[in-house]
């Protein structure tokens, strides 16, 4: 059974899927201190800085957003009368950007590390089954919808519903839902927009304008249809939100929710969640072959090498190789969602001399990471023979959220003794 798991843990907010009892994907979000993605800001340009071709924006409460004036050429300039033009997305700005201005953005990547949320004037209001996209007005579609005949049947719906100001992404989600649905929901999105844009001109600037939506209510909205067999929560106050989002975005799976309340088994101990948060903070994964991979991430990109361990095959050296290759790409493509390691990434897999066997390793490697809903790109294999891989940078890798916030901290341990490896190689 695959399962939709929203809990506590450590003072952070867990959502995690299983596919047969096994983890492939976990997030990990401080209560106390919720991700500020997707959040829209009133925000004041505190400094331009012309040679790094960025701004710094104060966005209230202390905090400051890294504006790249590169991949944002035009703004959302919310000063003077009357209501922000949506329009002004995607116009040439009255003037270039300069201190002072006050300008709309949303964060569209969390602070890492010592690095400051990167923001965007290009709002995007995301439903479960399309995603609206201020000042870019192209129609698109999730690569993992491959229907054409569907895609050209829907075409004309989208061209009716959009306007100039704004463009639609259709999720993965929306492939079965019904024309009508799509509709009311790029309506219901449409009117979320405008109501953000009318506000934002009475508002204090800085300040935050609109909050995303809960870390487990987005991992609710996120996941794909029929990914998940149930949905379980022991929090009885998150159940009752669970349950009024169901009933707004998808009431036929009602039936999967379920209030967990086995007062002898802790929902986090039934899935084994203490053992897969002890798994992402090690540096050694162990394969079911007998090899090992070993992770290590680093400020600039991180690396994955596998080794053979205590593998001895009864088959050809080079078969034995192969095995163990397919097994380590699978498995490297599920620590890296299970993680959240983002940038760069490299894969040392064991070196192969069959140009057939390389190209069944790729195959299998780019079929894995086809899998993440966050886009990930298999770039090419270098001159040394690494696997080069790109996944969007979008929040914290799992790891950094659990030692910045003491998280990580095991019953009568220390933090370093939980962060064994991690912390040699930061």
């Amino acid at each position: 059974m695959n399962s939709l798991i929203i809990t506590r843990f450590r003072g952070c907010v867990l959502t995690a899927q299983t596919a047969g009892r096994r983890l492939f994907s976990l997030r990990l979000d401080p209560e106390e201190e919720q991700s500020l993605l997707g959040n829209i800001y009133v925000g004041r340009v505190l400094h331009v800085v012309k040679n790094i071709e960025a701004a710094f924006v104060d966005l209230g409460g202390g905090l400051t957003g890294y504006y790249s004036l590169r991949e944002n050429k035009n703004h959302l300039f919310t000063g003077g009368p009357g209501p922000v033009d949506p329009a002004a997305a995607r116009m040439t700005p009255p003037h270039p950007l300069r201190q002072g201005d006050e300008i709309l953005v949303q964060i569209s990547r969390d602070a890492v590390k010592t690095k400051e949320p990167s923001l965007s004037p290009y709002l995007n209001f995301t439903g479960r089954f399309a995603v609206l996209t201020l000042g870019k007005t192209q129609i698109g579609f999730s690569s993992r919808i491959r229907d054409a005949a569907w895609k050209e049947s829907v075409l004309s719906l989208l061209k009716k519903e959009k306007t100039d100001d704004f463009g639609i992404i259709v999720r993965t989600n929306a492939y079965g839902a019904s024309p009508e649905q799509l509709a009311d929901e790029i309506r219901s999105l449409k009117s979320q927009m405008e109501r953000v844009l009318s506000h934002a001109q009475n508002r204090v600037c800085p300040s935050l304008l609109a909050a995303a939506d809960p870390p487990f209510l987005q991992g609710l909205r996120d996941a794909y249809a029929d990914s998940a067999d149930e949905i379980l929560t022991d929090i009885p106050a998150w159940h009752e939100q669970l349950r009024q989002c169901l009933t707004l975005w998808q009431p036929e799976a009602l039936a999967k929710l379920r209030l967990y309340e086995d007062p002898l088994l802790s929902l986090s101990a039934l899935f084994g969640l203490e053992a897969a948060v002890g798994e992402v903070l090690s540096r050694r994964v162990w394969l079911k072959s007998g090899g090992y991979l070993v992770i290590d991430p680093t400020e600039a990109l991180t690396v994955i090498d596998v080794n053979s361990g205590k593998y001895a095959g009864k088959k050809t050296a080079q078969e034995t190789i192969l095995r163990m290759n397919l097994e380590a790409a699978a498995e490297a493509a599920r620590q890296i969602r299970l993680r959240n390691l983002s940038g760069i990434i490299l894969i040392d897999f064991i070196d192969m001399e069959r140009e057939e066997q390389k190209a069944k390793l790729l195959e299998t490697l780019r079929a894995c990471l086809a899998k993440d809903p966050i886009r990930t790109t298999f770039v090419d294999l270098t001159k040394l023979g690494l696997a080069e891989i790109t996944r969007r940078k979008l929040r914290p890798p799992i790891y950094e959220v659990l030692r910045r916030h003491g998280a990580g901290e095991q019953d009568g341990g220390s933090k370093e003794k939980a962060f064994k490896g991690e912390m040699n190689h930061d």
